[in-house]
């Protein structure tokens, strides 16, 4: 044998070496769609729900209905089987609703610090009326 010949392959060599191949390629297309991002998606369902029940939609509207709108395109981007945008899309959504969430306990947080404050006046100003000017 000369060694610039190459030694062939027997037919039942070639036969093992394109079974090995296209078992390869199925495992190989059956790990290329990950799953569905659930926990990403069940945070930012809860996040929003949070958001809701301190009626972050009274507060923040376009904060809440982004919070929605992305887990709504996350829904689709799942049935689509695009899972790397719908987890991208559910993790926006939730860092939305938290978002909206402390923005909303900091303009209650601020309405009721104006609240105190014009109480705390109105108490200065009686206590000044009641006991006249002092002397």
């Amino acid at each position: 044998m000369n060694r610039s010949e190459k030694p062939k392959m027997t037919p039942m060599a070639r036969m093992q070496l394109l079974l090995a191949v296209s078992l390869l390629l199925v495992l190989a297309a059956c790990q290329s769609t990950p799953p569905p991002p659930a926990q990403q998606m069940q945070a930012a369902q809860f996040a929003i729900a949070s958001a809701e029940q301190e009626r972050a939609a009274d507060f923040v509207p376009l904060d809440m209905r982004q919070a929605h709108d992305k887990l709504t395109a996350a829904r689709v981007a799942i049935q689509a089987e695009d899972m790397e945008l719908a987890t991208r899309l559910a993790d926006e959504s939730r860092v939305s609703a938290e978002l909206a969430t402390a923005r909303t306990a900091q303009m209650k947080a601020r309405a009721m610090h104006d609240e105190m404050q014009q109480s705390l006046n109105t108490l200065q100003r009686e206590i000044l009326r009641n006991t006249g000017p002092s002397q």
